[in-house]
């Protein structure tokens, strides 16, 4: 069975939702088995002053581990998956703080980044999921 955009799309969440450095760990060595390469990071902060942080976030992190090389196509796919996992929750965040964890995750051609997003502030929060995928 061949590996598309929906199966990395679904890694990438997977990665945004699980609960530690273990369970990432973990895994990533599954996905690894079926060439599908993930990368996680965590991020925090209020929202607008967060955005770039969180896309230079994402793009060190698929580099440190390897799913993406130190090229400039490379990085602006990255770049622009995350714009676009941003953009997508950025009505229900803007003024709020928020925190959460990206997950990257590529297979040949194909990368998605999900972030997943609690927004709000105390503990009155959200959460949204925001996906963008990319075409090496």
């Amino acid at each position: 069975m061949e590996t598309g955009s929906k199966d990395v799309a679904a890694a990438a969440i997977k990665m945004a939702i699980s609960s530690g450095r273990d369970e990432e760990k973990a895994l990533k060595e599954m996905y690894a088995e079926k060439m599908i390469f993930t990368a996680a990071a965590d991020f925090g902060g209020e929202f607008i002053s967060s955005i770039n942080k969180i896309i230079e976030r994402a793009i060190v992190c698929a580099k440190r581990e390897n799913v993406i090389t130190d090229s400039h196509a490379q990085e602006g796919s990255v770049a622009g998956a995350t714009r676009e996992a941003v953009a997508q929750i950025m009505n229900k965040a803007i003024g709020l703080n928020v925190g959460g964890k990206i997950g990257i995750a590529r297979h040949d051609d194909h990368i998605s980044v999900a972030i997943f997003f609690g927004i709000g502030l105390l503990h009155l929060n959200e959460v949204a999921i925001g996906l963008g995928h990319r075409v090496l």
